[in-house]
């Protein structure tokens, strides 16, 4: 069967509509007497008519008209400026009306020169005489600005149609006629019917921006004035041609002959092409030639000929309803509306019906007239014989049209219309605010996975869950019509504040827009802050508001409750204290801060009353802990099973480098990976309901341990496993023994690419983004196929990086001149206006009391927070890890005016550097340095004994903090990881 396409390879490169219609009149230069130029003005300017039919058609860049009376006025605006366009409007009593653009053609030979004449026995007769060379249209004008309309576009057509039908196919319709008054009545006619049609099938692209490119795929007329002329444009583009309309009698070897029109006819039959002709004389004798050609039949004379070009237009060349027809008694059996109504009936239209419509290449015909051209381009080739049942046609079809569907719903930003968004819809917002940081980070990654369809493999595709954005003009309406913001400005408590957020209720349009949201949804929703200020590029609010999740619930009243207050929820945690003084420390106003939020598709599984994906990750392209032969441009990622909430509190994940996946630090012991690897995980309880909202957002979180997850089945294919007998570790899942995670399935023996697409997706986000980047992401494996599974990038931001100059060669620092140094150093720059230090004492260290230092540290930021100082604070452990056994668990706001940190081990206290924790982002965009150093075993020092020497201004039982005269200055080199701390 050689004609029917492969599917399994077929990629839909989309139509590329903003590089169509690139020869655009912007300038029109009118040469008319100031009586014809009255005449325009008086009745209605000439730019305004044409701004106006511009804008009812949805067409944009106007162009502008100039107004000069004589040649040599003429002529100077032509020196002066750019001229697309040339229009005289002859004097009749000027002996010679041509003269004029005789001049100008030959000074502007590019320059298209169309004459405006009021038709009359003396211009006709003037015309037939006068040499023609240098006008390339003559019109009969009789004040319609349609028809100026027409002209511009005739010739913009013209400059416009070799590249635009190779480069996507759009598709041609010829008129051939030479009665200027003819010709001059149609063209307007024919482009307010194209014109207008686009601008209906364009309401099937998903945006503003996307419908007026789509304008631009409209269907293209050209002009023949001759039977020569005729052939050769249908010689050039016959591969494209959507219909012809011909006049009978025409020129024809420079004499007119009255059957030119059916000579044409029969020389476009030969082709072999089927192309829908429609032939027009005004002598209704002509119509047994239309027989002939088995072509429809205008009468030229008729009173309703504009109707009547119409009617043929809609029926034949694809415009208006499908009608599926009987092929034997050509009765109308069901009409076709838009491609979603043909990918709902295309299996129900009857066999005879559908080899008479594909063998006339109807449904190409369908698709090219709307200017999809992916569809319309396999249809075209199809041939019907290959079809040895015509159910594989009808799948062909609807598997184009999902094709098609999904190709176009990818990478945009569509308005949410609660009827259009259905399983082929990936993005789109409601409301015309911002979309926030996360919605433009979102938006902005699917438009970037469109772009590289290579990075979609087989068993592994890249994509973005469903998503849906409330943009932020909804929280402003919100805020207002609840009256909310006195209170939300207020100082009181979180929980008051929730409460009367829940109390307050949604704009009724949004109601609406969620309810035929949930009918899409198959699985829990995440509600996620996108805030303005939430990972702009310089000011990264990873982290402060709150994400809930919601399991899906049948009963779709409680859904629409449980999502509704999730919002309000979201929507309070802008004005929670952590977020007020995280405002202050950035020195933001909290007014300006506004909330979108995003609702997506939770990615995962159910197994029972738990929901979880396989895999949880956070990638960056810059690794600042390089390891062994990695460089800091391998970038790094952590991976987790779960949901990404327990990375980002600091847990216990897999660190490796995508270009490096073999060499896991974690797993290159029997003890580290006993010790160092995840044993707990956050999953989704899909039996509580969320009755009520909690100011925490995890309340309906469970925290679970991996003998949970090896219940659920989950662990399966990314686990090694510790066989106590013979001590060792072997890879993959084996009953009984400790499971460890160590995904070794995927990282080691590539069952599917996880690394290398890693890599992949992280030197582009880099590349598009211009600068390093940090995503997020989530993994599912086919639960019937486990070499099968679904990359989902949930998150793309950058790393912003202190660019102040740090050229000084670090290893020349001595100890004696340095309270730090260090040579695990994140961070870069130089840092001069520091003169306090606080540090946990080492003596009297006991991780038991580590809660109680972060309560202690908060206080003491609290105080800096006021005076606006930074300060240098060293401990032991992991900052903000949120098992306080690994380290002291503060939260960035309780550190925030911290300018270096540092993990410092202990010889009783050894943890691993802390990576993936809710701080990077924080820590490069506000340009702190993050110092790792293990005294003990001399890597890095730290003069302990020098700062117990000061006085200091505050001490406790765990606490020191010193404050010196002098600054003292600390300087990172974050490509070499090299740090110092020197005393003042």
């Amino acid at each position: 069967m050689s004609g029917i396409p492969d599917f399994k390879n077929l990629v839909f490169r989309d139509t590329s509509f903003a590089n169509l219609m690139n020869k655009r009149i912007y300038n029109v230069l009118l040469i008319a007497t100031k009586y014809d130029a009255f005449m325009l003005e008086d009745d209605g300017r000439v730019d305004e008519q044409i701004f106006n039919e511009y804008t009812s058609l949805s067409l944009r860049y106007p162009p502008r008209f100039t107004q000069v009376t004589t040649e040599e006025e003429a002529l100077r605006e032509l020196e002066d400026r750019n001229f697309e366009l040339v229009i005289c409007m002859p004097n009749m009593d000027d002996r010679d009306i041509f003269a004029a653009a005789k001049e100008i053609k030959y000074r502007y030979p590019s320059i298209p020169i169309v004459v405006l004449t009021p038709f009359s026995k003396e211009v006709t007769k003037r015309v037939d005489s006068e040499d023609m060379e240098a006008i390339d249209y003559i019109f009969s004008w009789l004040g319609n600005a349609e028809l100026l309309l027409a002209i511009i576009k005739l010739i913009e057509d013209k400059m416009n149609a070799p590249d635009d039908t190779e480069s996507v196919g759009v598709q041609i319709i010829l008129l051939v006629e030479d009665s200027v008054r003819f010709y001059s009545s149609a063209l307007p006619h024919l482009y307010k019917f194209v014109l207008e049609q686009s601008q209906e099938f364009s309401k099937e692209a998903l945006n503003d921006h996307q419908r007026t490119l789509r304008m631009r795929g409209r269907p293209k007329i050209k002009l023949a004035r001759n039977y020569e002329e005729a052939v050769r444009i249908f010689d050039q583009y016959k591969e494209h041609i959507l219909g012809i309309i011909s006049d009978m009698n025409l020129p024809r070897n420079e004499k007119r002959d009255p059957l030119a029109g059916y000579a044409f006819g029969q020389y476009v039959r030969d082709s072999g092409l089927i192309i829908p002709f429609v032939l027009e004389s005004s002598e209704s004798s002509n119509r047994s030639y239309a027989a002939d050609l088995r072509c429809s039949f205008i009468d030229k004379n008729s009173k309703t000929y504009p109707q009547d070009l119409r009617k043929k237009i809609m029926r034949h060349f694809g415009f208006g309803d499908f009608v599926i027809l009987n092929p034997q008694t050509r009765e109308e059996i069901m009409r076709i509306k838009d491609l979603k109504d043909l990918q709902k009936k295309i299996f129900d239209i009857p066999d005879d019906s559908l080899v008479y419509h594909l063998s006339r290449n109807h449904f190409s015909r369908f698709f090219y007239s709307r200017a999809m051209f992916p569809p319309a381009e396999v249809l075209r080739n199809v041939d019907v014989s290959d079809y040895k049942d015509m159910d594989e046609a009808r799948q062909l079809i609807f598997d184009l049209i999902v094709q098609y569907r999904r190709m176009k719903n990818s990478g945009v930003v569509a308005i949410y219309q609660k009827e259009r968004f259905d399983e082929y819809s990936y993005f789109a917002r409601i409301g015309n605010g911002s979309l926030g940081g996360k919605g433009r980070g979102l938006a902005f990654i699917g438009a970037m996975v469109k772009r590289y369809p290579d990075l979609v493999t087989d068993n592994f595709a890249v994509t973005i869950p469903k998503t849906v954005v409330i943009c932020t003009d909804i929280f402003d309406a919100f805020m207002e019509t609840n009256d909310l913001y006195p209170l939300a400005l207020s100082d009181e408590d979180d929980e008051v504040i929730l409460k009367y957020f829940l109390r307050a209720s949604l704009p009724t349009e949004l109601i609406e827009d969620l309810m035929a949201f949930f009918d899409v949804l198959k699985g829990p929703i995440a509600i996620r802050s996108s805030s303005l200020l939430e990972d702009s590029h310089y000011q990264p609010f990873a982290g402060i508001y709150s994400t809930y999740m919601v399991p899906k619930i049948e009963e779709k009243y409680d859904m629409l409750r449980t999502v509704s207050d999730a919002i309000k929820a979201v929507y309070a945690s802008v004005f929670y204290k952590d977020s007020k003084a995280y405002m202050t420390a950035t020195s933001n106003l909290i007014d300006q801060e506004k909330m979108a939020i995003v609702l997506q598709e939770v990615v995962g599984t159910q197994y029972n009353s738990h929901f979880y994906p396989t895999i949880s990750g956070v990638g960056r392209s810059l690794n600042f802990y390089p390891l062994g032969n990695e460089k800091a441009e391998d970038g790094i990622v952590n991976l987790a099973l779960g949901l990404g909430k327990y990375i980002v509190d600091g847990g216990q994940t897999l660190r490796f480098s995508p270009r490096h996946p073999h060499n896991i630090l974690q797993m290159s012991s029997m003890e580290f990976a006993l010790r160092e690897t995840q044993t707990r995980y956050y999953a989704l309880d899909l039996k509580n309901l969320a009755e009520t909202f909690a100011v925490d957002d995890a309340f309906n979180l469970l925290r679970l341990s991996l003998k949970d997850a090896d219940t659920d089945g989950s662990l399966r294919y990314i686990v090694s496993t510790y066989d106590p007998y013979d001590q060792i570790i072997r890879d993959g899942y084996y009953p009984g023994g400790r499971k460890i995670l160590s995904f070794v399935n995927i990282l080691q023996h590539d069952v599917f690419p996880l690394a290398e697409m890693l890599d992949k997706v992280l030197q582009i986000g880099q590349t598009e983004m211009g600068r390093p980047i940090e995503i997020e992401f989530a993994v599912n494996i086919h639960p019937d196929d486990h070499t099968r599974a679904t990359f989902y990038l949930l998150q793309i931001r950058p790393i912003v990086e202190n660019k102040e100059v740090m050229d000084e060669d670090l290893t020349q620092v001595t100890a004696e001149e340095s309270i730090i140094t260090s040579t695990s150093v994140l961070g870069h720059g130089i840092l001069s206006d520091i003169y306090d230090i606080i540090y946990v004492k080492t003596a009297a260290f006991n991780s038991t009391n580590n809660q109680l230092i972060a309560y202690e540290i908060e206080k003491l930021n609290r105080q800096f927070t006021e005076g606006e100082n930074g300060y240098v604070l060293v401990g032991p452990g992991r900052w903000g890890s949120s098992d306080h056994w690994l380290g002291i668990p503060v939260k960035w706001p309780h550190i925030s005016n911290a300018r270096v940190i540092v993990e410092c081990g202990l010889e009783n206290y050894r943890i691993d550097p802390s990576q993936g924790t809710h701080f990077f982002q924080n820590l490069t965009s506000f340009g702190v340095g993050y110092f790792t150093i293990n005294p003990f075993r001399e890597d890095g020092w730290f003069d302990e004994a020098f700062l117990n020497a000061q006085p200091a201004v505050f001490e406790s039982d765990f606490l020191r903090h010193v404050r010196f005269p002098r600054p003292i200055i600390a300087k990172m080199d974050g490509k070499k990881s090299l740090g110092v701390v020197l005393k003042p």
